[in-house]
């Protein structure tokens, strides 16, 4: 397991078939873990844990198309980050939210990023809180009964709980954006080909923005129809997640958790409290 990262190592053609190979397998794993989750109508906590999984078999195949997505000449030095952010918690957990942001361009889109990938924040009215990444600390708490410290280092137990799940009443965007890739033929080894060839024509960089990807989007579905890969299960709704909600490349994207020293949070609180009151 968790031998991905021999991907850098094969040759590009190779890279794609091992892609074509997975991205069915990921999809199967992803849908038997959403399925699962909504049958456990009584078992919130159960029934998040499945729903969390799901979403971190999805960003998987988004970071594969990615890799895809991402120019050849650029691709053999992206793609060992890359198959680093496959193997961790927190960039699949952002790569998926990311699918709902709109950011103006790819600069903006890594300032969000950054946001989301800190090890710590301030929350509160005045930021009066010193917390840990909610990403990561959402999902640890709810799969595990453990000993935690508040900031005094007074031990407590965290007791997992959920509410009831409000994924209930729909899927995830991203799982909608991964079936209207698949049911468009993108999945294919001929589809990747195509997918490849049409991204390779920008570097998205920094300037790049949505009118470049949907650009992009529209001509890799009409070279996907000429090449009769779309499938019978294909339907016109499926256009708007393509369009709308396939984020724009994340290739160049750092994901790596920023490490926040408590001691820097403690004096930007204090100094939010003594301007609060007014000093």
């Amino acid at each position: 397991m968790r031998r991905g990262r021999i991907l850098p190592n094969l040759p590009q053609t190779k890279q794609l078939d091992v892609i074509a190979e997975g991205l069915p397998v990921l999809m199967k794993s992803a849908e038997d873990l959403l399925a699962a989750s909504k049958a456990l109508d009584e078992h919130h906590r159960g029934a998040t844990i499945l729903d969390g999984h799901a979403r971190e078999e999805i960003a998987k195949i988004l970071i594969l198309m990615d890799i895809v997505r991402c120019p050849p000449k650029l691709r053999q030095s992206r793609i060992g980050p890359m198959m680093g952010w496959f193997y961790d918690h927190l960039a699949r957990l952002i790569y998926v939210e990311a699918q709902s942001w709109r950011p103006v361009d790819v600069k903006q889109l890594q300032d969000y990023v950054d946001d989301n990938r800190k090890s710590h924040y301030l929350e509160g009215a005045v930021g009066e809180y010193i917390l840990p990444n909610w990403t990561i600390y959402a999902r640890e708490s709810l799969l595990y009964a453990d000993i935690v410290t508040h900031e005094d280092g007074e031990p407590m137990w965290n007791e997992p709980d959920a509410l009831a799940p409000a994924f209930r009443y729909g899927e995830p965007l991203a799982w909608r954006l991964c079936q209207a890739l698949r049911d468009m033929g993108a999945f294919t080894r001929a589809g990747l080909d195509i997918t490849s060839s049409i991204w390779s024509q920008i570097d998205f960089a920094e300037t790049q923005n949505w009118s470049d990807a949907r650009n992009l989007t529209r001509e890799m579905l009409i070279a996907l129809q000429k090449a009769g890969l779309i499938t019978d299960a294909a339907r016109e709704e499926q256009l708007g997640p393509l369009y709308n909600d396939w984020q724009l490349p994340m290739y160049r994207i750092d994901f790596t958790r920023i490490s926040v020293p408590l001691a820097d949070l403690q004096v930007e609180r204090d100094a939010n409290l003594w301007s609060e009151m007014g000093y």
